[in-house]
């Protein structure tokens, strides 16, 4: 488990994620996927003011990796207008 419930550190594990960059001062939080995916993928959590900014970023590897990205795609959209909402509340 994590060492800490309300502080993320670089390294820590979050689910299937791992902490790349964790900076409560810039209020920025970069993830990298663990899962097994025909890519790499990222989720960036960012703070501008008042506004919460989520990227997420997919390296396909090959054309399985692009149809994957395809397929998914769809579900994206709703996954990560939840997750900003959850976030958000």
């Amino acid at each position: 488990g994590r060492k800490n419930s309300t502080l993320i550190f670089a390294g820590e594990s979050l689910d299937f994620w791992r902490v790349l960059y964790a900076n409560r001062e810039e209020m920025h939080l970069l993830l990298y996927a663990e899962m097994k995916l025909p890519g790499e993928a990222w989720l960036e959590f960012k703070i501008t003011g008042n506004t919460l900014h989520q990227t997420a970023t997919f390296r396909p590897l090959g054309v399985w990796g692009r149809i994957y990205w395809y397929l998914v795609l769809p579900f994206h959209g709703l996954i990560f207008s939840n997750m900003l909402k959850n976030i958000s509340s």
